[in-house]
């Protein structure tokens, strides 16, 4: 396999990573091209990125530390109004859970790679690595509890989704195998969260299901899919909380937390 044909099966992936990080998909984007534009014009980036997808990430983690902490120091930032309400909610919580934690869990969680793998792309050791998931997850054990509206078809998927949502301390408004249904759920009682198949029981779409709830409101939306890659094509907005299944509980937990902390209310522009 080319180099290029390798970053090419790797980029949907980093740019799910990048969106997940910045909270949003314009800044996600732009931080995957200009690492993409860094390893273009240097040619031992370029022959490192041979390495695989570890390479990869470990390029495109130098070029966000670089920036964060270029903008975290300037004082000309501090007035600075966010830009949109998906920053706003970021903004509102980057207190309480700092990027270094959100990158070490998002690593081990939504990329699935092990401590040790994180730590060679933030260039920590695995116990730094570790210790940073661990406090990620106490600050997640915090976050105010909302109401969840599972829209799956498969009844044991929805079940496992109900478990693990109410284990994490949250309600469950209600459950929809159908577009109907989930409209119907919505006109009781409006989540604060929905979790989203895309594939649904009488051939509907979660797709279309989430359209009809965000017209009616604004809600935080984490998507769960066996075909990621249908959403992953930059032909439309894309979904920031983007999950592949089958799922480890550990990651929808992860997107829960992350949906929560940036208090995102549609679906990303």
């Amino acid at each position: 396999m080319s180099l290029g044909q390798q970053i090419t099966a790797d980029l949907p992936f980093l740019r799910r990573y990048a969106r997940a990080l910045t909270g949003s998909q314009t800044t996600g984007d732009a931080f995957v091209r200009a690492t993409l534009e860094a390893a273009l014009a240097d040619a031992d980036l370029k022959a490192s990125l041979g390495g695989g997808r570890i390479a990869l990430y470990q390029a495109f983690n130098k070029v966000w530390s670089s920036a964060y902490l270029d903008v975290a120091n300037r004082p000309d930032q501090a007035g600075e109004q966010p830009s949109s309400e998906h920053e706003a909610g970021a903004q509102n919580r980057l207190g309480a859970i700092t990027p270094l934690n959100r990158q070490a869990l998002l690593l081990t969680t939504l990329e699935d790679f092990t401590a040790a793998q994180a730590g060679q792309i933030m260039e920590l050791d695995a116990a730094q690595v570790e210790s940073l998931v661990e406090e990620a997850v106490q600050e997640i054990d915090k976050e105010q509890a909302t109401s969840v509206l599972i829209i799956e078809d498969e009844p044991l998927i929805s079940m496992q989704l109900e478990d693990l949502v109410t284990s994490l301390g949250h309600d469950i408004c209600g459950t929809a195998a159908t577009r109907t249904q989930a409209l119907e759920v919505v006109a009781g009682s409006k989540p604060g969260l929905v979790l989203a198949d895309i594939q649904l029981a009488d051939g509907s779409s979660g797709l279309d299901a989430v359209d009809d709830i965000l017209a009616i409101g604004s809600v935080p939306v984490i998507f769960i899919t066996a075909y990621p890659e249908r959403l992953l094509t930059g032909d439309r907005p894309e979904p920031t909380y983007l999950v592949t299944k089958p799922f480890q509980e550990k990651t929808v937990r992860a997107a829960i937390s992350q949906a929560l902390f940036f208090g995102s209310s549609r679906p990303l522009d």
